[in-house]
């Protein structure tokens, strides 16, 4: 097993659960990303326990993608 587990936005901002939740049920562009970023932590994940394949390089540009994500994620929930 590796360090890192899968989870989702509200293990990632556990302060703004609730606030999450409504965006995600108020904001279709919010929604958006919460869907992709939960999709690709969930492959990133699935390459770590071995359960798929990818290729190093593969794998780092999801975990890349991935942040982008949090990171735009962040800042609308901080905006809301």
């Amino acid at each position: 097993m590796f360090g890192e587990h899968h989870s989702n936005l509200a293990t990632e901002f556990p302060e703004f659960k609730e606030r999450i939740h409504s965006l995600k049920a108020n904001n279709t562009h919010f929604a958006k990303l919460a869907k992709e970023f939960e999709d690709i932590d969930k492959e990133i994940y699935r390459i770590e326990e071995q359960i798929e394949v990818r290729s190093d390089s593969y794998t780092e540009d999801r975990k890349k993608q991935r942040l982008v994500l949090k990171d735009q994620i962040y800042k609308i929930i901080k905006d809301s």
